[in-house]
């Protein structure tokens, strides 16, 4: 079933792949003599197309929930303009398709060498014979795997001070909505690439599969942040991340500095929360952001940017001041 659903998802992506590269593209390209090009802006139109789709979908499913059920009214949306930006930019998936194109013939290289020395090769299909080979079992196995290795990449990005001031940019929002999911340093999405791409490879998921994983993993986000009350209910929430439990990993005092570096980290799976001691299931609303963005005394006023470029300058400009020894573990000034 999972197989025929890609397979037909594929399909149509594909048709409009080719009808957008034939019909725009092409022509374009042979009057200005950039036809040496054609080949790759033909593979990136792929992702470009799932992106939008997943935008789209995004919009028109939780748009409308965010009007009519907000957690929060906000009088100006000024701040969510740049989260726009952000969205765009990272859906439509150009790192994570280089990366996972550009490494997948060292994976080939690996595997190989693997073979001639003995080595035991990570294939999930074959783990166990008319179980996993099945394409719905070893999707929800590749799914399973990948958020395992996300909450712990999650993790490192609270815990690694350097780490954490790129990943700050994505906690400086204080106006959640369905658009800060993609609000990132470009820095960490070129890491968050390449982390889950080779992860990807090394267990076998193939590019279809990939593109699915990627797209579900993102709607999933995009509906954690988004500025709504919707209730899961006792057993839902437990099963995945709901928007309430993902805005207690961004409330001021708990997300990164509750249970010591932060608390509920998990990208879709609230499991590895339970299972490894972070989690938090206190519903109680409460300011989002950093501490040290606010005013003082609450915090130090600290300037985290409003335009993408301002954020982006300002979390190297962060990492200096750390490299010389200005700021502690917990992102505050010493």
């Amino acid at each position: 079933m999972i197989d025929t659903l890609i397979s037909q998802l594929d399909n149509a992506v594909s048709w409009l792949q080719t009808l957008v590269y034939v019909d725009v593209f092409q022509p374009v390209y042979y009057k200005v003599g950039l036809m040496g090009y054609d080949d790759d802006t033909y593979d990136a139109l792929y992702w470009v197309i799932v992106g939008l789709l997943q935008v789209g979908l995004s919009y028109i499913v939780l748009r409308p929930l965010e009007a009519l059920r907000p957690v929060e009214a906000w009088g100006d949306r000024k701040a969510v303009r740049a989260d726009v930006w952000y969205t765009w930019i990272a859906k439509l998936g150009i790192l994570n398709l280089a990366f996972f194109f550009m490494l997948q013939p060292v994976f080939s290289h690996l595997q190989s060498l693997m073979a001639i020395y003995n080595v035991p090769n990570i294939d999930v299909d074959s783990l166990w014979p008319g179980v996993t080979d099945k394409s719905i079992v070893s999707f929800l196995i590749y799914l399973v795997v990948l958020d395992f290795a996300g909450y712990w990449y999650h993790r490192w990005q609270h815990r690694i001070g350097i780490w954490w001031e790129l990943h700050a940019v994505h906690h400086s929002q204080q106006q959640m909505s369905l658009w800060c999911d993609d609000r990132n340093h470009f820095l960490d999405d070129i890491i968050n690439a390449a982390f889950f791409a080779a992860i990807a490879l090394f267990i076998g998921v193939q590019p279809a599969q990939y593109v699915v994983l990627v797209a579900v993993g993102n709607f999933m986000q995009s509906v954690q942040h988004a500025n709504v009350r919707l209730p899961f209910g006792p057993v839902l929430e437990r099963i995945v991340v709901s928007p309430a439990f993902h805005r207690r990993h961004h409330a001021i005092g708990y997300g990164h500095e509750g249970t010591r570096y932060g608390c509920n980290f998990g990208v879709l799976f609230p499991w590895w929360d339970t299972l490894f001691g972070s989690a938090s299931w206190n519903k109680t609303l409460e300011p989002t952001g950093i501490r040290d963005q606010l005013p003082t005394p609450q915090g130090e006023g600290l300037d985290y940017g409003e335009s993408v470029i301002a954020q982006q300058w300002h979390a190297l400009v962060r990492i200096a001041r750390r490299l010389r020894g200005k700021r502690d573990p917990m992102g505050t000034a010493s």
